[in-house]
């Protein structure tokens, strides 16, 4: 049972296109993805996964290993599940899908994804999540609230404030985007047709719950900044002297 890192990158960004190699430090932001992730402990090997000729030179320029996947991918889910098929993974092998615009992500965290996998070999999949005390990001539709029973699997995942405090008890969790795959498990999740809540939600991770996966959760203790625009540069920057210090 292989564990390997799979960083899903694309040019087309629609609010930042060709982030992969906005410079970070002085380095283009892929290679400190990529670096962090060989960090993650027992590690197997990492891969970018895209599509784009100019982010696999960057990638090949700093020594990184790339696979070549199609231009038509609509998720990184796609992209992961095809570099899977080229890679012949075995059904067994773990993924870890790995953010390309977390630049500071905090390896330690990432291995915590893959650790119920690597415990339970019938588990086919799990994620990530954080306390949320904020007002304003439990009631931010772009934050994905999760709730989850006893035994730390998902029970649903949502845009709105998830559970609805009654009587005043506010108990909330923020989804984070690092996911723990078996490769045979993506390989067939992609082939599955989009759930009647996934398409409500705008959530393919519900298309999963949609069709009787079991998806633990794991509780994070801290998240790093993501670059969705220019000006989340600066953030990523400062978070990586904090984390390299």
């Amino acid at each position: 049972m292989k564990l390997i890192a799979l960083i899903p990158t694309r040019w087309g960004s629609t609010r930042f296109p060709g982030k992969a190699l906005v410079p970070i430090l002085g380095k283009p932001m892929i290679e400190h993805v990529y670096r962090r992730a060989q960090a993650i402990a027992g590690i197997d090997d990492v891969l970018v996964a895209t599509d784009s000729a100019e982010i696999q030179r960057t990638v090949l320029g700093f020594g990184g290993r790339v696979v070549m996947t199609a231009d038509n991918h609509i998720s990184g889910s796609d992209r992961l599940a095809e570099a899977a098929e080229i890679l012949g993974l075995a059904d067994e092998d773990i993924i870890l899908n790995i953010q390309g615009d977390q630049p500071a992500f905090d390896p330690e965290q990432a291995a915590l994804a893959a650790g119920p996998l690597q415990a339970d070999p019938a588990l086919e999949m799990a994620t990530l999540a954080l306390p949320l005390t904020s007002h304003e990001d439990i009631n931010n539709p772009n934050h994905v609230k999760v709730v989850f029973n006893r035994d730390y699997e998902a029970l649903y995942f949502s845009r709105a404030p998830i559970p609805w405090p009654r009587d005043g008890e506010e108990e909330y969790y923020k989804h984070i985007g690092i996911y723990a795959y078996r490769s045979g498990f993506l390989r067939r999740f992609v082939t599955l047709p989009e759930g009647r809540l996934e398409r409500i939600e705008r959530l393919e991770q519900l298309r999963a719950l949609e069709n009787g996966a079991r998806i633990k959760v794991v509780i994070a203790a801290g998240l790093s900044p993501e670059v969705d625009v220019p000006a989340d540069v600066q953030a990523a920057e400062d978070a990586l002297r904090l984390a390299d210090n």
